[in-house]
């Protein structure tokens, strides 16, 4: 296999340049952040998992008519993607109280919210993605009304879709952090859903119990960070065919 050339190196993922002009390879790593890269660590075969659990659900929203940068899954760690302009900003769903929204509002965490709100992060990480409001986004020309309007809709029929699919397999989505790109298609643009869905990006209690198995399981010490990943790829059906053993995966090419 040809050696492509690194274009990005973030917490979670790697980005190559794409075999196709407009594509880019995503590889996903099993080095893990928290509180702003502040704490880090590794999580056995996160990598592998995520990337499984990422072409799932992009490939379910694909086929109810959201937008997504996902072309198709490589390997164990990598998917092809759509190279997008990506907008400066994480737009976060809640339905549930938790994390920092318990912090700064003084809710108790598990509050069922009397809807889904959607909030917004400027991406910036020596500022500690700080929460903005759609003034700030459209006064500095991160994003416009009409960006704004297609998020919004795209955030929550996302949300609604992802309710759902949890739900039948006992899981509750409590929160969940999106991202979206701009993806040009001659002069015309349209924004899509990038960057990965999966436990680092989303937290998921267990229906029964509110066991959580996402990432604050890393976060908060709970210990059986690996298993909580591999619960939730199990529950959804796409645990790797291998098994455990496997999980490792290539070393990503340089």
């Amino acid at each position: 296999m040809a050696r492509r050339r690194q274009l990005y190196e973030g917490k979670a993922k790697i980005l190559f340049e794409g075999p196709e002009p407009g594509t880019l390879v995503q590889y996903f790593k099993d080095d893990a952040t928290a509180f702003n890269a502040q704490k880090k660590g590794v999580i056995t075969g996160k990598g592998v998992l995520n990337n499984r659990i990422s072409e799932f659900i992009m490939m379910r929203l694909a086929e109810i008519g959201v937008p997504t940068h996902f072309v198709r899954r490589l390997n164990m760690r990598e998917q092809l993607i759509r190279e997008v302009e990506i907008i400066p900003l994480e737009v976060v769903v809640r339905n549930v109280a938790a994390g920092s929204l318990s912090t700064r509002l003084g809710i108790a965490e598990g509050t069922q919210l009397p809807r889904s709100i959607v909030e917004y992060y400027y991406k910036n990480d020596q500022l500690g993605d700080p929460l903005v409001a759609e003034e700030h986004i459209t006064a500095f020309g991160w994003a416009s009304v009409q960006d704004l309007d297609d998020i919004m809709a795209l955030a929550l029929r996302v949300n609604d879709f992802l309710s759902g699919l949890f739900l039948g397999v006992g899981i509750r989505l409590v929160d969940f952090k999106l991202e979206f790109g701009r993806l040009w298609d001659n002069e015309e643009m349209r924004i899509v859903v990038a960057d990965e869905i999966s436990p680092d990006s989303c937290r998921l209690w267990d229906l029964k119990t509110n066991e959580k198995l996402d990432k604050d399981r890393f976060r908060r010490d709970l210990g059986k960070v690996e298993e909580a990943y591999q619960e939730v790829a199990r529950r959804l059906g796409i645990l790797p065919e291998a098994g455990v053993r496997d999980l490792k995966g290539p070393e990503t090419m340089q």
